[in-house]
């Protein structure tokens, strides 16, 4: 059996008088089974793919935008590569620099059978919001196997500084 693929976008920011410190956006994953956690309980905005039909980056930008309700940013797409979750689904990333106000997100939603064995069939937002972390709360937050995409991403930032 394949390994299920995933593809997202990594939103940062630069703050601080020297643009030193750096955030990224994070969503927190919606419905029942998420509902009361917190850490290990944010990611990338991303979705599922089939690569046949679509390139991961094409995939990535329609998922951002299905994901929070928002176009996908414009601005040089940096290369985080992939990291295989838990699960065992395949995730690829992308950095891309830019800003978004989490108030603005509208969203998309996923229907399940909850409660389970309940026959009731209800719908959830797949992020119920999303939120600017600084790197180091970040990860605390993001779900264990997309820490790599913030050092990835910490490596990128200080090679580009030096």
């Amino acid at each position: 059996m394949t390994a299920k693929r995933s593809a997202g976008i990594l939103l940062f920011r630069r703050r601080g008088p020297e643009g030193d410190d750096v955030e990224v956006l994070l969503g927190h994953m919606g419905g029942p089974l998420w509902a009361a956690r917190d850490e290990r309980a944010w990611s990338v905005p991303k979705g599922e793919y089939d690569s046949t039909e679509e390139s991961a980056e094409e995939a990535a930008r329609r998922e951002f935008e299905e994901e929070i309700g928002l176009p996908p940013p414009v601005g040089r797409y940096l290369p985080l590569g992939e990291v295989r979750q838990r699960n065992g689904k395949i995730v690829t990333a992308w950095a891309v620099q830019g800003d978004l106000d989490p108030e603005l997100m509208v969203p998309g939603t996923f229907t399940m059978e909850w409660p389970r064995s309940s026959g009731r069939i209800q719908e959830f937002p797949e992020l119920d919001r999303v939120r600017w972390w600084g790197l180091d709360q970040a990860r605390d937050k993001v779900v264990a196997a997309q820490v790599t995409f913030l050092d990835r991403l910490t490596e990128l930032l200080g090679a580009a500084r030096g």
